[in-house]
C-alpha cells in the first residue's frame, strides 16, 4: 500500500505523531481511514465510534465529551475517553464546517501508548485538558501564552560529556534531532548542534573521535518550564540562537534538571503563522514609514491565519499589544525630534485597547495625564506631541475616534489633580448624560510614560469610583439597552442592517456585558481593565456567584469569537452578525448568552439600585 507523502507530512507535523519513527508512522497510517464529514453523512462517515478515535485534518466541530463541549479543528482529537473506557457513550458531535477526519483504530493507539512514553504522556495530558477546560477557556491554551513545559512533546535527548563527536552525530541521526544536550552527573553543562559539528569539527579538520566536551557550547543559554513560548522566542532572538534547553533549576542541589529542548523549528511549527515576526517588525521600525508598513501587515495576518475559534481568543489581545507598541514607537520618534517632555506624563488608553479586546473596527481612545498644570509653552509641546501620535496611529490603521476621545483633544490633556477633581464631580453628580460620556473612561490602562504617576491616579480614582450613588446610576444605565430577544425568546434583528437577520453583537451584547462586569469590579475595588481578568478577580463577596461569573466569562468569550470571525470571514469592520453565519448550535449558544446577560442585568439593578431601573 503506497501512502501519499502529504498524508505522512500531515501526521509528522502534529503531536504526538511528530516523534514517531517513519516505520511506526506508516504502520499507523495504513490502518487509518480518511473521511469527509458533513452534517448529512456524519453517521455514515464515522462508523463504529467505539472502536476508533478521531484526528481532525480539516473543518470545525463542536464535540461534547465528559460533560464539556469544545470547539475543535485541525490537529485536535475526539473520542479519547474510549481508549480507557470501551463502553463510553456520551459523545455528541455537531459539524460547524465540513472537513476531513482520520479514524484511528483504538487498538493501534493503545499499542503506541504502551510502546512510546512520549505518546502516552501526550494523550494523558490531552485527556486532562479535556477534563479541566471548557470551550471558552481555550484562550489560555493558545501556544503563544502556554507554558513551555506543557509544550514539550518528547523526553530530552542527552549524552555524557565524554561521548565522542562521532557517536553524538549517530545519536542525533537516530533520534532525528538537530541538537544534543550534554550532561555531567545528570546536570546540563553544554549543548551540541548540527551547526557546531559542521563549523567546529568538520570545517576545522578536528577528529570526530574527540570528546564532545571539546567542541560543545558550554553553559548554554536556558529557560525554565514556567516561561511561555513568547518568552522562548524572545530569548532566542536576543541571543541569536536556534536551540533553547529547558531546565528546572534545583536550589537544593544547584543543578539544572533537564526538561527538554525548544528549537526555532518547534516555534515556527507551533505558531502556524508569522504574527510575532510582524510585531517584531513594528518594534524594530526606525521611522514612521517603516512603522506604517509593518502595522498594515497585522490585518492581513488575521485574515490569512486566524481560522479557529481559539485563535480569536487572543486576537484582541495581540492587536491591543501591537497598538501599544505602535504608540510607544511614535512617542519615541517625536521625542527624538523634539526633545523630552517638560514634565512627567502618562499616555492613557481607554475602551477596547485598555481592555485588550480591540478588533478590526476599533478606533482610538486615549488621553494624556500630566504631573501638573502646563504653562503655555508646555501646553504647545504636548499639543504637538498628541497630534503626532494620534495622526501616526491613524496612518498605521488605528482610526481616529469619531467622538474625539483622543489626547489631541485639549480637554483630554489634564493634570492629575484636575483629572481626579473631574472624576469626583462626575461621581457625585451622575446625570444620565454625564454617565454616558464618562463610561468610556472607566476602562483605563497606561501605555507609556510615568507608571508611578499612573498608579497614583488609578488608586485615588478607584476609591472615588466606589461611590454608591454613582454605581447605582451606572447599573440603571447598563439596564437601558435590551438584549435582542423577544418576550417569547426569539431573536430581534436590527432594522437598518444590510440584511434582515443581523444582530449588532457589540452594542446589544458585548457592551452590556462589559458594563455589568465593570460595575461589579468597581464596587469590588478591582483595577484590572480586562473584562475576563475582572471576572476572574471578583471575590465571592462581589454579589456574583461562581457559576454566574463562569457563565458571564463564557458568554463574553463566545460573543467576541463571533465578532472576530464575522469581521474576518466577511471582510468587515462592523459587528452585524447574520444568523446565516452561525451553525444551529451557535444560534442556540447565542440565545443562551443573551439570556444570561439579561439575567445579569436584572441582578445588577437589584444589587446596586434596589430594583429601580431607569
Amino acid at each position: 500500500m503506497e501512502i501519499p507523502e502529504q498524508v505522512l507530512q500531515f501526521f509528522e507535523s502534529h503531536a504526538p505523531f511528530d516523534g514517531l519513527t517513519k516505520s511506526a508512522l506508516i504502520d499507523l497510517v495504513k490502518v487509518s481511514t480518511l473521511n469527509y464529514v458533513t452534517s448529512e453523512n456524519i453517521e455514515a462517515q464515522l462508523p463504529n465510534e467505539k472502536s476508533h478515535v478521531f484526528f481532525i485534518q480539516g473543518g470545525h466541530y463542536s464535540v461534547k465529551e465528559k460533560g464539556h463541549t469544545r470547539q475543535l479543528g485541525e490537529g485536535d482529537f475526539f473520542g479519547l475517553p474510549l481508549i480507557h473506557d470501551p463502553n463510553y457513550q456520551d459523545i455528541y458531535i455537531a459539524i460547524e464546517e465540513p472537513g476531513l477526519v482520520y479514524s484511528l483504530p483504538i487498538d493501534a493507539i493503545r499499542a503506541l501508548i504502551e510502546q512510546n512514553a512520549t505518546v502516552a504522556k501526550f494523550f494523558k495530558s490531552y485527556s486532562q485538558k479535556e477534563d479541566e477546560s471548557t470551550p471558552l477557556d481555550e484562550s489560555a491554551n493558545i501556544w503563544l501564552y502556554q507554558k513551555i513545559q506543557g509544550q514539550l512533546k518528547r523526553t530530552p535527548i542527552t549524552t555524557e560529556s565524554g561521548t565522542t563527536v562521532e557517536d553524538c552525530a549517530k545519536i542525533m541521526a537516530k533520534e532525528r534531532v538537530s541538537s544534543l544536550l550534554i550532561t555531567e552527573d545528570n546536570s546540563l553543562i553544554g549543548i551540541l548542534t548540527d551547526k557546531d559539528i559542521r563549523s567546529r569539527v568538520v570545517a576545522k579538520g578536528i577528529s570526530p573521535h574527540v570528546a564532545v566536551s571539546e567542541v560543545m557550547t558550554t553553559t548554554p543559554i536556558t529557560t525554565n518550564g514556567n516561561a511561555n513560548m513568547l518568552d522562548a522566542l524572545s530569548i532566542m532572538t536576543q541571543h541569536n540562537i536556534h536551540h533553547l534547553p529547558v531546565v528546572d533549576p534545583c536550589i537544593r542541589t544547584g543543578k539544572n534538571n533537564i526538561l527538554g529542548m525548544v528549537s526555532a523549528s518547534d516555534i515556527l511549527r507551533a505558531q502556524r503563522s508569522n504574527i510575532l515576526l510582524v510585531i517584531d517588525d513594528i518594534a524594530k521600525a526606525e521611522n514612521l514609514y517603516e512603522l506604517i508598513n509593518a502595522s498594515w501587515q497585522i490585518p492581513h495576518y488575521f485574515k490569512t491565519y486566524a481560522s479557529r475559534f481559539s485563535d480569536f481568543d487572543i486576537a484582541g489581545k495581540v492587536l491591543s499589544q501591537a497598538t501599544d507598541i505602535m504608540t510607544r514607537k511614535l512617542i519615541g520618534f517625536f521625542t527624538t525630534q523634539n526633545g523630552q517632555p517638560p514634565m512627567p506624563y502618562c499616555w492613557l488608553v481607554y475602551g477596547s485597547q485598555a481592555r485588550g479586546d480591540q478588533n478590526l473596527g476599533s478606533d482610538q481612545d486615549n488621553a494624556l495625564l500630566l504631573a501638573r498644570r502646563a504653562n503655555d509653552e508646555e501646553s504647545q509641546y504636548f499639543a504637538e506631541f498628541a497630534d503626532y501620535v494620534c495622526n501616526g496611529l491613524a496612518k498605521c490603521g488605528i482610526k481616529l475616534c469619531g467622538g474625539n476621545i483622543m489626547a489631541s483633544n485639549p480637554e483630554l490633556r489634564m493634570a492629575i489633580d484636575d483629572a481626579l477633581a473631574q472624576t469626583q464631580n462626575r461621581c457625585t453628580n451622575p446625570s444620565e448624560d454625564a454617565i454616558m460620556r464618562f463610561n468610556i473612561f472607566l476602562d483605563i490602562r497606561a501605555v507609556s510614560g510615568s507608571l508611578s504617576l499612573f498608579d497614583k491616579y488609578v488608586h485615588a480614582r478607584t476609591k472615588i469610583l466606589r461611590n454608591s450613588m454613582f454605581l447605582a446610576s451606572l447599573a440603571r444605565f447598563a439596564n437601558d439597552v435590551d438584549v435582542p430577544l423577544s418576550l417569547f425568546r426569539q431573536f430581534v434583528f436590527e432594522k437598518k442592517a444590510p440584511t434582515k437577520d443581523c444582530i449588532n453583537i457589540k452594542e446589544k451584547a458585548v457592551a452590556i456585558l462589559n458594563d455589568i462586569v465593570r460595575i461589579y469590579a468597581l464596587a469590588d475595588g478591582i483595577i484590572q481593565p480586562s473584562t475576563v481578568e475582572r471576572i476572574d478577580a471578583l471575590s465571592d463577596k462581589s454579589g456574583l456567584s461562581k457559576p454566574d461569573r463562569r457563565n458571564l466569562k463564557e458568554a463574553w468569550l463566545f460573543l467576541n469569537r463571533l465578532r472576530w470571525r464575522h469581521q474576518l470571514t466577511q471582510n468587515a469592520t462592523d459587528n452585524l452578525v447574520s444568523m446565516r453565519e452561525l451553525s444551529p448550535i451557535e444560534r442556540y449558544q447565542l440565545k443562551k448568552a443573551f439570556q444570561q446577560i439579561h439575567q445579569a442585568q436584572q441582578g445588577l439593578v437589584m444589587k446596586f439600585s434596589g430594583g429601580m431601573a431607569s
